[in-house]
Parts: C-alpha cells; sequence; structure tokens
C-alpha cells in the first residue's frame, strides 16, 4: 500500500520562482523605472514570500501589501525590503509598523493623526499618502489635501514622520480618464510641494498603467499580476508578445476513469449528457479549491496532447471529463492551466469560461491546494 506521504498528488500548484524574476526584470526593462512589486492576497494566490524573494532577486526595489498582517509576514520570513501597506481596519494602531520599518499607506485623516502618534523623534513614522484621484475608494478625498499636507508638515517638521511618498491608482477605463486621474494626481502633487512637501517617490501606475500609459511611470511603478507573467488586459496586451512567462501551472491527476454508454448522465443535474458510447476521466478538482463552478461545460483542460472540456457541472471536490476514445488512465496528468507555449491552456481561458478577468482565476485557488516551487526546472 502506498502511504499518503509518498502518493501522487491530487492537485497542486506549481510555482515557477524563476519566470517572477525574468517577468520582473522584464518590467525592469520595458519601463526603465523602479518596481514596487505587489505581493497582496497571497501575491495573488502564487505565495507572498517566495515571490517578494523572487523579485527582488529580478531588481524590484519594495513590495506592496493591502494589510498589516501580509507586512508582518514578510518581515517574519526574514525580508528586509522597504515594504507599503495600504488599507487599514477603523482604529488600527501603527507602533509595530513603525517598530519594523513599514511605510504606511495613508488614507484618512485618522489614519495620518494614528501614524503620527506612533512615530517619534529616533524613529519616525515612514508614510506615503494616498490621494484619491477618481477611483472613489480609499485614498484622501481632495477636499482633505491640503489639511493632511499641512498636518504632515507639522509632525515632519517635529522629527515624528517622514512622508516618503504621494500615490494614487487610474481607473483602466480609457487613456483619456487615466490621463485625467495623471493631471489631478500631479495636482496634488503640486499642492504639497507649495506648502514644502516634496516625497522621494510619486506613484500612479500599477502593471495596466505602466505597460500602455508611459506617463504615469513617474518615480515608481507597481507590479502586480504581471510578475506572474498575466497580462492586465488581455485584450490590449499580450503577455508573450511583451516577453513574459506565465508563473502558475495548475494541474490534477486522473483520479478514476470510467467507461459509459450514450446517454450517461455526469455530474449533478446531468447539465452534460455523453452523445456516445465514451470514457469519462475524474479530476479531483472543485470549487472548494477555487476551481470556478461557472465554468461548467465550457473550461479547458489538458490530458497528454489532448486539449479537452470540463464535462457536467464543476462540484465542490471533483469534475469529469469526457476524454471519447482518448487513452487515459488513473494517475495521468491534467493541466487545467499553465503556459501556453508548452501546450497548456491559458489562465484567460478559464477566465472567459467563468466570465471573469484572469486575476481572479489565480488569487482565488485555495489553501488545499498544495503549493511546490520549481526553479530551473526543479523542486526548490
Amino acid at each position: 500500500m502506498v502511504s499518503d506521504s509518498t502518493a501522487q498528488p491530487l492537485r497542486e500548484a506549481v510555482i515557477d520562482t524563476d519566470a517572477i524574476t525574468a517577468n520582473t526584470r522584464t518590467f525592469g526593462a520595458l519601463t526603465s523605472t523602479p518596481i514596487l512589486a505587489v505581493v497582496k492576497a497571497n501575491a495573488y494566490g502564487h505565495g507572498a514570500v517566495r515571490t517578494a524573494r523572487a523579485a527582488l532577486a529580478g531588481g524590484a526595489v519594495m513590495l506592496g501589501v493591502t494589510d498589516l498582517s501580509e507586512a508582518f509576514e514578510l518581515r517574519e520570513a526574514g525580508i528586509t525590503a522597504d515594504i507599503l501597506s495600504w488599507l487599514h481596519a477603523p482604529g488600527t494602531r501603527f507602533e509595530r509598523a513603525v517598530a519594523e520599518r513599514i511605510t504606511i499607506g495613508i488614507s484618512t485623516l485618522e489614519q495620518l493623526s494614528a501614524a503620527i502618534d506612533a512615530g517619534s523623534v529616533a524613529n519616525p513614522a515612514r508614510v506615503h499618502l494616498k490621494l484619491d484621484t477618481g477611483l472613489s475608494r480609499n485614498g484622501l478625498p481632495p477636499e482633505d489635501w491640503d489639511e493632511a499636507f499641512a498636518v504632515a508638515l507639522h509632525a515632519r517638521q517635529a522629527g515624528v514622520l517622514d512622508v516618503d511618498g504621494l500615490f494614487s491608482h487610474v481607473s483602466n477605463t480609457s487613456d483619456a480618464d487615466d490621463r485625467a486621474a495623471l493631471a489631478a494626481f500631479l495636482d496634488g502633487v503640486e499642492r504639497a510641494a507649495a506648502i514644502g512637501i516634496r516625497p522621494r517617490l510619486r506613484h500612479i501606475a500599477a502593471t495596466a498603467a505602466a505597460i500602455g500609459l508611459p506617463d504615469t511611470r513617474l518615480d515608481l511603478v507597481r507590479i502586480g499580476i504581471g510578475l506572474h507573467g498575466l497580462s492586465p488586459d488581455p485584450d490590449k496586451f499580450r503577455a508573450a508578445e511583451l516577453g513574459l512567462r506565465p508563473s502558475m501551472t495548475l494541474r490534477g491527476t486522473v483520479a478514476n476513469v470510467r467507461r459509459v454508454p450514450a446517454g450517461t448522465g455526469l455530474s449533478y443535474g446531468y447539465a452534460y449528457r455523453t452523445e456516445r458510447e465514451t470514457t469519462l476521466a475524474l479530476v479531483p478538482l472543485g470549487y472548494a479549491d477555487g476551481i470556478p463552478r461557472q465554468a461548467s461545460n465550457r473550461a479547458p483542460v489538458r490530458i497528454g496532447d489532448a486539449v479537452l472540456r470540463v464535462s457536467g457541472r464543476i462540484a465542490m471536490d471533483q469534475f469529469i471529463v469526457d476524454v471519447g476514445d482518448a487513452p487515459v488512465a488513473v494517475g495521468d496528468e491534467v493541466v487545467l492551466f499553465g503556459d501556453p507555449a508548452a501546450g497548456d491552456p491559458a489562465v484567460e481561458a478559464w477566465a472567459d469560461a467563468a466570465d471573469t478577468i484572469n486575476y481572479e482565476i489565480v488569487t482565488r485557488i485555495g489553501g488545499r491546494v498544495p503549493r511546490r516551487e520549481v526553479t530551473d526546472g526543479a523542486t526548490a
């Protein structure tokens, strides 16, 4: 009997850290601008610590996360690079962030006050003030800018605050909308400078703007999905043409094979019935693993050299593929998505099948799916 510790994995996401490093270098060459590597949400499902290390190896100068718990995870892993964290719960205190030299993204006057309270002359709180320039999410609204600049200037003069940056975000709606956001941001930069705040870093471009709107690159570009070889807008920018390589391959193992007659119903609701005698392969991945149920009967998989379709509804733990007369055996590899250059389905094919975007497909892959890190083709 084969033990669990040596059994072939039912499912896994293979993460190529060399691809992340290479993609970071590609963005450095493309933008000629220092890179902040965004590793929020477990680095879009790829693993925050491994992605951070790979991006830093590729030349990234800073890391970005959403909340402080993500920043502390990086520090606990021994990562000493600058980290920016920009979304905070009401009432958050920043003493630990200041002690661990984490840069605090400020979106409200209350957050600014809390950061000042956490700073000291011996260890000033380092902040980036976020200016809302039209996205209407987090960020200081324009009516608060002047007050925030005045408060920040006073605290800086007292030696307890380091205003290291000003930043914002564009909507990716159109070039005109994004240029309007850039103009609003630069107006904010000028208003800050008028009272004496001239930070080291100004940044507004995430991956899409960094590629398509060079005027937004300023002092820093924030690269997230692009680190993983995926385009922020596949209709506009083709990842392969940019020299990017997907870093995640999601795979499973055929767990069961059955030969069934014509008219056999598959999975819940019999949303698929076989048209003839055929072979079915059972794949042990489901919506509990982040596989979108909306992709039922639509999404592609590769088994051997054949690209086939999910057949019937995706269940919590498994789905079925009608393989016809193809020779399929228990233990065969099933690739849901990976590198199209290697013949694998693209993440975007799953996104299209689920009426969503590639960001969601990779980010939603659940914790039950082990991540296996590889580098230069070998397990790290």
